[in-house]
């Protein structure tokens, strides 16, 4: 029974802090773009704006559930709910401090790769459940977009653990700090096993990772449906995409599902490239910063850190470059992101056995 209970609650904390988390990016996200567009953003509802997303998730709480005429009625109302569970269930496995993750499975990554891929069967039930053509057309640029890119962001992440030699995803954070059992390598030429910091993350174990982290930071941007990759979404021509048809709590948790996404894939980059939970500040000497600022509590802190910066670089990109053509998104996939990523895989294949033996 304990057990049981252990699970629902840690289900019921990982929903809180998904919805906290929406409600506090949304509102960084109107006042990064009011910072650069020049404006103010929210400024009426509560200090500084501070309520505003509060305000509008009561609003939209307090809607009625309307459902079309024409739809399929169940592919419409379950579409939500699938979206959200197939990027809530991706937070199983994330570590967030030593000895700290809901759950420890041995094939982690494989596993958070095929859950978030769910979530293309719940954008196309959206649209096909609609019976509206723009909804339709928005969910399959969208799952168009998602399998696309899926590809060069799976060999990127390949490319680490090739060099990692694991898909359990504490051990693979273990591996880029002092806590390291095995020898760490600072671009396979410098021992930094007793310095840590980031000298020891992936991104500078082997040079090549540093592009693999920017491949998957690109694709992951496209399989969020955000800007410059937006297309599903795009009002000029499809007004408003796959969710044209849904209001109140339904689309709450559409909305919902992309902030949590936006989260949840800039925490697997932080995890798998840049070190997770592990210090940036290097032992040096007898000033031992990597060992002080390592543990439960600085796992949590470094962990929420990186992750919101990446989450910040999202946002401070989409209000700066315009949205891509449709041959334009297919074309960065499958002509520049993927041969780069089968290079980077590559060229893990040697750096594994030609420099870490």
């Amino acid at each position: 029974m304990a057990f049981y209970i252990t699970y629902i609650g840690i289900g019921i904390a990982l929903f809180g802090f998904i919805a906290g988390f929406t409600l506090f990016a949304v509102y960084s996200e109107r006042k990064i773009a009011g910072f650069v567009q020049d404006r103010l953003g929210p400024m009426e509802t509560g200090k500084h704006g501070t309520l505003q997303t509060l305000a509008d998730i009561l609003k939209l709480i307090q809607k009625e559930f309307i459902t079309p005429a024409a739809a399929d009625r169940i592919l419409f109302v379950v579409a939500p709910v699938l979206i959200f569970i197939a990027v809530f269930l991706g937070f199983v496995v994330m570590p967030w401090a030593p000895e700290l993750a809901p759950s420890s499975l041995n094939l982690g990554l494989f596993y958070v790769i095929a859950i978030i891929s769910v979530d293309a069967i719940g954008l196309l039930m959206a649209g096909w459940g609609s019976n509206n053509k723009f909804s339709l057309l928005g969910s399959m640029r969208a799952v168009a977009q998602i399998v696309s890119y899926e590809i060069p962001s799976g060999l990127a992440l390949i490319s680490a653990v090739m060099i990692t030699q694991t898909l359990q995803m504490q051990e693979m954070v273990v591996n880029q700090g002092i806590l390291s059992e095995n020898t760490l390598l600072f671009l396979g030429v410098w021992d930094v096993s007793s310095i840590g910091g980031f000298f020891a993350w992936h991104v500078f174990q082997a040079p090549h990772l540093l592009v693999a982290y920017v491949i998957f930071f690109i694709a992951s941007l496209a399989e969020c449906n955000r800007a410059p990759f937006d297309i599903p979404e795009a009002e000029s021509e499809l007004v408003g995409g796959f969710h044209t048809e849904y209001g109140g709590l339904r689309f709450a948790f559409v909305f919902l599902a992309e902030y949590a996404m936006m989260f949840l894939v800039a925490m697997i980059g932080v995890v798998v490239f840049l070190g997770g939970w592990n210090s940036p500040l290097p032992n040096m000497g007898a000033i031992k910063l990597a060992t002080w600022t390592t543990g439960w509590i600085w796992g949590v802190f470094w962990t929420l850190s990186k992750t919101l910066l990446v989450v910040g670089i999202q946002m401070w990109i989409r209000w700066t470059l315009p949205r891509l053509r449709a041959d334009q998104l297919m074309a960065l996939c499958w002509k520049v992101l993927t041969p780069l990523a089968f290079l980077c895989m590559a060229i893990s294949g040697i750096w594994r056995v030609w420099v870490m033996v």
